[in-house]
């Protein structure tokens, strides 16, 4: 008994650093996402002494690498989640079953990991599609061209605000988790 009590708070250990790894990834992106993407961005193009092409020239860049960030913080941030709610040694109670006294158990619909999927794809549209586009337009600009008019950049724009929204519940539920609400925030 005393061997299965160890495992299961083992597990339960295993399960709160997953799901604080899930909750801080979300947490610094959100910063990130809100300092790159809604502050630094268009505050750029306030500067009357930067020209288009170059601040078009400095926002491919900005955007290029972090893009490459926000992988980084996708993948981590589904790995924790699948961690927190996997059963076994690596995560938490698959079945919203908890060790005793937790309430910190997986949720039956497993959350985390459907918003850390979404963000996932969210960066891979932007990396394998988004980015391509626009850095093709933006070349086009610099080199004294001007493309035909676009909704790409409305429709990154979209894919932002979705990834904010996305990453405020994904920081909602692991915050909620840790404080041992998740046996009525996730259900």
């Amino acid at each position: 008994m005393a061997a299965v009590e160890r495992t299961v708070a083992a597990t339960s250990v295993r399960s709160d650093a997953a799901i604080v790894a899930f909750a801080v990834v979300s947490l610094v992106w959100i910063g990130a996402l809100l300092g790159v993407s809604f502050l630094a961005t268009p505050v750029k193009f306030l500067a009357p002494t930067l020209t288009l092409p170059v601040a078009l020239d400095v926002g491919r860049q900005t955007f290029h690498w972090f893009n490459r960030v926000e992988i980084l913080l996708a993948a981590a941030a589904l790995a924790a989640a699948v961690a927190h709610e996997r059963p076994g040694p690596l995560g938490g109670a698959r079945d919203g079953a908890a060790a005793p006294g937790d309430e910190r158990s997986a949720p039956d619909v497993p959350y985390a990991t459907l918003l850390a999927a979404l963000l996932l794809g969210a960066v891979a549209l932007q990396a394998l599609w988004l980015l391509p586009t626009l850095d093709a337009r933006v070349e086009m600009i610099i080199q004294g061209g001007m493309p035909p008019p676009s909704a790409l950049h409305d429709v990154y724009v979209v894919v932002e605000a979705t990834k904010l929204a996305a990453l405020v519940g994904a920081g909602w539920l692991g915050i909620a988790a840790l404080r041992g609400g998740a046996a009525h925030v996730d259900r």
